[in-house]
């Protein structure tokens, strides 16, 4: 499992949420898990060719914050490819 912070704008905001990649995931269990501080808000999962898609979304992000979040977290090249 490895870590890392993140940074997202929104608006004026900076928001930092923590990332959890769950190097050895299984199907049953979602790859990344997004924190904000210590509450998990959000889950992504890559699809065949490694675009991160929502799998949960406990914190009821916008569409457009979980969007900046997918790709910043592909961009860190975690999804695996």
């Amino acid at each position: 499992m490895d870590r890392i912070r993140i940074e997202v704008q929104k608006s004026t905001e900076v928001i930092n949420f923590e990332i959890v990649d769950y190097i050895h995931h299984r199907h049953h269990h979602c790859k990344f898990d997004v924190f904000k501080g210590e509450e998990l808000v959000a889950s992504f999962e890559p699809d065949q060719y490694g675009y991160l898609h929502i799998c949960k979304n406990p914190g009821k992000l916008d569409s457009e914050l979980l969007h900046q979040l997918a790709e910043k977290i592909e961009s860190y090249n975690l999804s695996g490819n």
